[in-house]
């Protein structure tokens, strides 16, 4: 099952979260340098809400939602430390939102989903609604990134094989375009220390794990 989100709450107001690095992930600004980021985006699963944040600095129309109360508080915190008061944040259950009557947040053009899929490793019927919510809330022709934990090495957190990314989308309404191994970094903390053992932190204390890099396009 996944996590309560008592769980996920007490990872920030405790600041043991290891996804916490004080900036964006650098598979996400590549994808942005790219030009793979259009319309309007959601950040689902936003955490600390670095991605939201660059985004919206640089112009883009996006909003960050995340499980976690205190995951949206620690972003707005983090927001107005960064001077990026425009940064727009709120607390959505992407799980819930598959069989929710009405969609409060509309639709998008872009969803850039970095470390949230992976959360859904043990719980198959969690992450098949999160698909559901994910077409729901995709335009047409929208795409979705997916920035995963890879298990083809050591590391923390839940990794995942490339095949469970291809098996939640291979129903009709999706196209995998791109999946490819990438970088996901994150850094040593109470909560993961005994998973972490052996790994290395850079000078900036940051450990980077190997990762998936997912290209999906809704079809129909």
């Amino acid at each position: 099952m996944t996590q309560a989100t008592e769980v996920w709450n007490s990872a920030y107001d405790n600041d043991t979260a290891p996804w916490i690095i004080g900036e964006p992930q650098p598979a996400i600004v590549a994808l942005e340098r790219g030009g793979r980021l259009r319309g309007r985006i959601l950040d689902p699963g936003t955490g600390a809400g670095e991605h939201t944040i660059a985004l919206t600095a640089a112009g883009y129309d996006v909003l960050g939602v995340d499980l976690s109360p205190s995951a949206v508080a620690y972003a707005r915190r983090n927001a107005a430390a960064k001077g990026v008061t425009d940064a727009r944040f709120e607390v959505v259950d992407m799980v819930a939102l598959a069989t929710a009557a009405d969609n409060p947040l509309g639709t998008f053009d872009t969803i850039v989903d970095s470390a949230l899929f992976h959360v859904f490793l043990e719980d198959d019927e969690a992450r098949a609604a999160y698909v559901r919510t994910l077409h729901r809330l995709c335009d047409p022709g929208a795409h979705v990134h997916i920035l995963a934990l890879s298990d083809t090495e050591p590391g923390f957190g839940p990794r995942i094989g490339a095949g469970l990314i291809r098996d939640a989308f291979a129903g009709p309404g999706w196209e995998i375009e791109e999946l490819r191994p990438d970088s996901y970094y994150g850094r040593i903390t109470e909560a993961n220390a005994e998973q972490a053992r052996g790994l290395e932190p850079d000078a900036e204390g940051k450990v980077e794990l190997a990762a998936w890099l997912a290209r999906i396009r809704r079809t129909g």
